[in-house]
């Protein structure tokens, strides 16, 4: 399992994505799950993914692959005239890759695989997208200007009540680390280090890129910081009374 979150705001687009697979007592897997193609000047385009490793990492490779040698029948990403058109490719590609496990004779749904895909090309807007295992997707909104893949019902509820569109870079990655930090306290299967990435808006080159490792200072801070709050928050709702006062 994993857990990625591709996130839009008034100034750009913010990414997060964990690293773990394949967790268990014994079986616990280090893997990258961003991507990023860019051409300063011209596109900048990240890719976030979830879901079975050895789908993902063919759709990784192909689109490479593409970008060494294009055609007019295996067009490169960085060909694409649009965002919309980009997400078109990606949803071909993931499409096509499990189209050949279904044809091996292999269960497609057990290599099923989600995406978000976000960034900018010249000429263009800021766009963010997820993309479905059968290749269809939709795109954000003003009413969802975020979106989360993998294990994401432990860290929606903050994203849903902190979220504003005028936040900044560095208050989205507080925001963001709770979230991750919430899901990594409900599920083995997510786990450090995280990857962090911005992109402003009509920079048209990569921003701010980090690993937040297992250690990393201000992530420790916002986890106890996050679970003190928690427990005063609680401790200052007022007690159930089993019988009404008279």
């Amino acid at each position: 399992m994993t857990y990625c979150v591709g996130l839009k705001l008034d100034r750009g687009l913010v990414f997060m994505s964990d690293t773990r697979t394949n967790a268990g007592v014994d079986n616990i897997s280090t893997f990258k799950k961003m991507y990023t193609w860019a051409k300063t000047g011209d596109r900048v385009i990240t890719l976030l993914s979830a879901g079975n490793l050895a789908t993902t990492q063919a759709v990784i490779s192909i689109l490479n692959e593409r970008t060494k040698t294009p055609s007019e029948r295996s067009p490169s990403i960085y060909d694409m005239p649009s965002m919309f058109q980009t997400a078109r490719l990606v949803g071909d590609t993931i499409r096509h890759v499990i189209e050949e496990v279904d044809s091996g004779g292999q269960r497609a749904d057990s290599f099923g695989a989600s995406i978000i895909l976000g960034g900018q090309i010249k000429g263009g807007d800021p766009r963010l997208f997820l993309i479905y295992p059968e290749g269809n997707f939709i795109e954000s909104t003003p009413d969802t200007p975020f979106f989360q893949i993998g294990e994401h019902k432990y860290g929606k509820p903050i994203i849903v009540r902190s979220y504003d569109p005028a936040m900044t870079f560095e208050e989205a990655t507080k925001l963001l680390l709770v979230s991750f930090d919430s899901t990594l306290k409900s599920n083995l299967s997510v786990g450090l280090p995280l990857d962090l990435q911005f992109y402003q808006s009509d920079s048209l080159k990569l921003g701010f890129e980090k690993r937040i490792e297992r250690h990393d200072p201000y992530y420790e801070i916002i986890s106890e910081g996050w679970s003190q709050a928690l427990k005063l928050a609680f401790q200052s709702l007022p007690p159930f009374e089993i019988e009404p006062r008279s």
